[in-house]
């Protein structure tokens, strides 16, 4: 584990019945004792009784044992678990401001060391009302964030607004939806130092989770003394989030200026909708990637077209002349389609559904082909914009092995390491490039505007990883 892990929550309804002997061995923290039950989101559906045993049980060998408000405050259970050693905890549906208070005056009318509420957040504002209740309460002993993909960044605000303690997984199985891991939440996040936060940026997508805008990002503003922080909003409708978290005065009574979003698939045409001025550009490929508020007027522009080109450039591909082909005509294939045709490529565009591949082609003035007909041998350059490819078993768009021997391909999909596709261009000899690469051009220039401060290449390489990487 990273440094300044200080508790160890054992999920006895996932795990079972671990040795707290054996644990104590090899962690100096302490120790966690939770049997979460299906009514609240965990495993557990035992009686009564047996539940009553395991954690009278585990009483013996504990720091601290979590019980449920709704269902192990008997007088049985309190009279053997003093106040000290209780964490008690309610999870459940998020609610209104008033509704989550009155639930905690209930909770902590039994003496305890913690107590802790986890609303899930179902839509965008729902949020909100658990960083507000911990704004309201100011208790030193009051755990409180966002259950859920919705509510996973208020697990980086929390202890900015005095939560003591926050929750990460110690594999890449969560133990409850939204829950980042303990390595992520240290070199993603900066956890558990806080730091200054006078401006809150952030990247909204749908899904988000795999972004590593937020590692590259939060570790610059560490490297910069750059008082700010960086979260992954996962938004279900950029409507909903536009309205509750960036137009609502939700976060600014948080203390938490929104000053700056990255927007990634499937937003970056709406995002342009939402913006109060964009640069012509982005008004050109009818998509942004990048919304900074100046003089409270929210202006959208793309960075993804150099993004682009400047990934392909430095792998050694030619553009001027080259035959290229983006598949996916959505806001990042558009936005790769103009960089290449900016930079002296002759481009077609290619998607699966015919509708979005010929309104792309009418406004940027390329041709289109249908993905049935797509040809990869014809290009020499070939860009993957679709959102396929993030997982290990998603189907390739195309086949590898068709590609001329001196093509070129990037994948706009990314993660931690190169993708599936990736891997299978480069072990052909072919050139290939890390939609990290992308990632970190595009970058460049995006935290520029939205800080006014320069990010270096250097810099943005080693938090990506890229030193090794295709």
């Amino acid at each position: 584990m990273p440094p300044g892990v200080g508790w160890l929550e054992v999920r006895g309804d996932l795990v079972g019945e671990l040795s707290p002997e054996w644990l104590r061995d090899r962690f100096s923290g302490g120790l966690i004792y939770t049997l979460r039950s299906k009514s609240e989101g965990g495993s557990f559906e035992g009686g009564r009784l047996a539940r009553r045993k395991r954690l009278l049980a585990a009483h013996a060998h504990y720091d601290l044992v979590d019980l449920e408000g709704d269902r192990d405050l008997s007088p049985e259970i309190l009279v053997e678990i003093p106040p000290e050693r209780r964490l008690i905890s309610w999870h459940g549906p998020a609610t209104h401001l008033t509704g989550l208070k009155q639930r905690f005056e209930l909770l902590s009318t039994t003496q305890a060391k913690y107590y802790k509420m986890i609303p899930t957040a179902k839509e965008s504002g729902d949020d909100l009302c658990c960083l507000a209740l911990l704004l309201d309460l100011r208790r030193e002993d009051f755990i409180c964030f966002a259950a859920g993909d919705i509510g996973s960044w208020t697990r980086i605000i929390a202890p900015r607004l005095g939560c003591p303690l926050i929750y990460g997984a110690l594999g890449d199985i969560p133990g409850a939806p939204g829950q980042l891991t303990v390595q992520k939440l240290h070199e993603d996040f900066g956890l558990p130092q806080i730091g200054d936060m006078q401006a809150l940026y952030g990247i909204v997508g749908k899904p988000v989770a795999h972004s590593l805008s937020p590692k590259l990002h939060n570790g610059a503003y560490r490297a910069l003394g750059i008082p700010a922080v960086y979260v992954a909003f996962h938004a279900e409708s950029f409507g909903d989030f536009w309205l509750e978290i960036v137009e609502s005065d939700g976060l600014e009574s948080l203390g938490l200026p929104l000053r700056g979003l990255s927007v990634t698939s499937p937003y970056k045409e709406v995002a342009l909708a939402v913006s109060g001025a964009s640069s012509p550009r982005a008004q050109h490929i009818e998509a942004a990637n990048t919304l900074v508020l100046h003089d409270r007027v929210w202006e959208a522009e793309t960075t993804d077209p150099d993004g682009v080109v400047l990934a392909l450039e430095k792998k050694g591909a030619r553009l001027r002349g080259a035959t290229a082909a983006v598949v996916g005509c959505g806001g990042a294939g558009k936005a790769a389609a103009y960089g290449l045709q900016l930079a002296g490529a002759k481009v077609t565009l290619v998607n699966r559904g015919r509708e979005r591949g010929e309104r792309a082609s009418m406004a940027l003035g390329l041709p289109f082909l249908p993905l049935t007909d797509f040809d990869p041998s014809r290009y020499d350059v070939v860009i993957q914009a679709t959102g396929q490819g993030h997982h290990e078993t998603d189907d390739l768009v195309f086949d590898p092995e068709r590609l001329k021997p001196s093509a070129a391909v990037l994948d706009m999909v990314y993660g931690p390491r190169p993708t599936r596709l990736l891997r299978q261009v480069k072990d052909s000899g072919r050139i290939a490039v890390d939609g990290r690469a992308m990632l970190l051009n595009q970058a460049l220039e995006q935290f520029r505007l939205m800080t006014g401060e320069p990010l270096s290449e250097a810099l943005a390489r080693e938090l990506l990883g890229l030193e090794d990487s295709i």
